[in-house]
């Protein structure tokens, strides 16, 4: 099973960082390259313990669909969602918050399953790894940049 290992330094506490890595709001405002749209489940605001989300994107030239659900939660330390429907065999996205001097390392631990066998394969060693690391850099970064400002404020009262 792939895992992809992130870690990000974010000059915000743990709690703020937590909290906008939740916001169904920004996710959609990082990920706005991909058309990514909530059109099921939690739709706005902050995800909780045991809530879903279905999001509506264009990736790899195909329309997708992926519902995900929020199965742990340990504010502001982690929390972590599955997948419940979508393109990959199994889905799992662990976000975890260390406090830091400074700021807070934002660690993701991304692990999937590709379908389809051998081609499957194939097609994550030599595509789909990096198209999802670049995914979710850009993500982290678009977090970064709010936590970093005053417009994390604007997240978090749904005005994005």
């Amino acid at each position: 099973m792939p895992t992809i290992h992130l870690t990000t330094f974010i000059q915000a506490p743990p709690s703020r960082v937590f909290d906008l890595s939740r916001s169904i709001d920004l996710h959609r405002k990082t990920m706005s390259k991909y058309g990514e749209e909530a059109v099921g489940g939690t739709r706005m605001g902050l995800m909780n313990l045991h809530e879903t989300v279905t999001w509506k994107a264009r990736h790899l030239g195909k329309n997708r669909l992926l519902k995900s659900k929020i199965t742990s939660l340990k504010p502001p330390v982690s929390f972590i969602d599955e997948m419940l429907e979508g393109d990959f065999k199994s889905f799992k996205h662990e976000h975890h918050f260390k406090e830091v001097a400074n700021g807070t390392l934002m660690i993701d631990y991304l692990h999937y399953e590709v379908p389809y066998g051998f081609l499957g394969y194939a097609v994550d060693r030599f595509y789909l790894k990096n198209y999802l690391t670049a995914l979710l850099e850009t993500r982290n970064q678009g977090i970064k940049a709010y936590a970093e400002t005053d417009q994390w404020k604007r997240v978090l009262e749904g005005i994005v």
